[in-house]
């Protein structure tokens, strides 16, 4: 299994142990819909789960099936929970990087204005990183138009980017390749586009 997959697996395992954590008598289709993982998925880990000692599983009445947290599946839990905050600030940190070398290059370039594809938290990110420098947020590029949507800024639709007057285009969206693509789409010069 590869790094990305073992986190993966290690995310949906922390998910479905906070879930029994929270809600002891949780059905198995119940944990399916909330982590929007296939069933047949959740009965695996859960298999997994109660054979390496993580969860007990109980009968109750009306055939109603309850989970519990073992002491071992709590100290698991814990474990992968401070794991994944580890990856997290990593990830975030590697991002502020990123966002902060971007915004050199651009200052070097004399770009003023500043147009962010994708309202999530990289966007967030990018935006806070922005308060403070000679560069000035012209609006937000999302799905659909949310007036002052994103920190008081406008959130627009992609077909309304040939109204708006910007330098650059900074893309945000974790999927950057579809990102880019749709960019392209729209005729727009690629010599604007900053992708982090």
């Amino acid at each position: 299994m590869n790094k990305v997959d073992h986190n993966k697996d290690n995310e949906i395992t922390l998910k479905i142990l906070d879930e029994i954590n929270r809600e002891p008598v949780i059905t198995q289709r119940n944990l399916s819909s909330q982590l929007n993982i296939a069933l047949g998925l959740v009965n695996a880990y859960m298999k997994r789960l109660a054979k390496k000692g993580y969860i007990k599983i109980t009968k109750g009445p009306m055939n109603r099936v309850k989970y519990a947290l073992t002491p071992s599946g709590f100290k698991y839990r814990v474990g992968l929970t401070y794991d994944y905050m580890h990856q997290s600030i990593n990830y975030f940190r590697s991002a502020r990087e990123k966002i902060d070398e971007t915004y050199r290059q651009m200052i070097m370039k004399r770009v003023e204005k500043v147009l962010i594809w994708g309202d999530g938290e990289v966007a967030e990110l990018a935006y806070i990183s922005m308060r403070g420098l000679p560069l000035k947020l012209v609006g937000v590029i999302d799905s659909s138009r949310v007036e002052k949507g994103f920190f008081g800024h406008e959130i627009y639709p992609p077909e309304e980017i040939g109204s708006l007057d910007y330098d650059v285009i900074l893309v945000t969206s974790l999927d950057a390749a579809d990102a880019r693509e749709r960019i392209r789409s729209l005729d727009i010069d690629m010599g604007k586009v900053y992708t982090l």
